[in-house]
């Protein structure tokens, strides 16, 4: 099984972008409604009572929501990204640990785990001359060695910022704001710090050669 970039878009991304983006949010707005309708579900459905409060049929169905997710991507789109199959592997482990044992804190450190996984990876790759972020991003756009060490730098730190934030917000506010935040927050927040590096990246662009040059 392959698994590609990210942002390297397939002619099928390009001819659905909605359902890219349905495929992408979709997973979380499911979680997010999962729990604000939880005891409504469990009383239309009672098969949903086995797995426990609001927040463990939002857990379920999350699950549920990811695989089909991914299945769609694969088969309509063309495309399994990397970040969301990690995320995915992630959400099914930790998931099934928090329905299995009732422990909500498996679920709620999954964001933790996901952004420290790839913030410590990154990271990592730096120490040992490797700009990992390259790879994932080379087909997008192309920088120079400055560029790509910069940029995986900050990105780096960022993942590993987003999860100290995710501690900070389930440990000390309620599930309902942790969800709200998970749901709201976080994509708003990447989508600002994503912007934000544009200038980094347009200082760092190299051109590739002509094909006159080539030859």
């Amino acid at each position: 099984m392959t698994i590609e970039s990210d942002i390297t878009p397939t002619r099928e991304e390009k001819q659905h972008p909605t359902l890219k983006l349905a495929l992408e949010l979709g997973p979380l707005l499911v979680f997010f409604f999962g729990n604000l309708r939880g005891e409504w579900l469990v009383a239309k459905f009672p098969a949903l009572s086995a797995l426990g409060g609001p927040l463990f049929v939002a857990t379920g169905l999350f699950m549920i929501a990811t695989v089909l997710s991914l299945v769609v991507s694969k088969i309509v789109l063309k495309h399994l990204p990397v970040m969301p199959f990690v995320s995915g592997i992630v959400v099914l482990v930790f998931g099934s640990l928090s329905i299995w044992l009732q422990d909500e804190t498996f679920i709620k450190m999954k964001p933790t785990i996901v952004n420290s996984l790839f913030g410590v990876v990154l990271l990592g790759g730096l120490f040992f001359g490797k700009s990992l972020l390259g790879y994932v991003f080379n087909a997008a756009f192309q920088l120079d060695d400055e560029g790509w060490r910069k940029l995986t730098l900050r990105w780096g730190i960022f993942f590993l910022f987003l999860a100290v934030l995710n501690e900070v917000v389930w440990r000390n506010f309620s599930d309902a704001a942790w969800i709200n935040f998970k749901v709201w927050g976080t994509m708003p927040i990447t989508i600002l710090f994503t912007l934000s590096q544009m200038p980094l990246i347009l200082r760092h662009t190299v051109s590739e050669p002509s094909s006159e040059t080539k030859k």
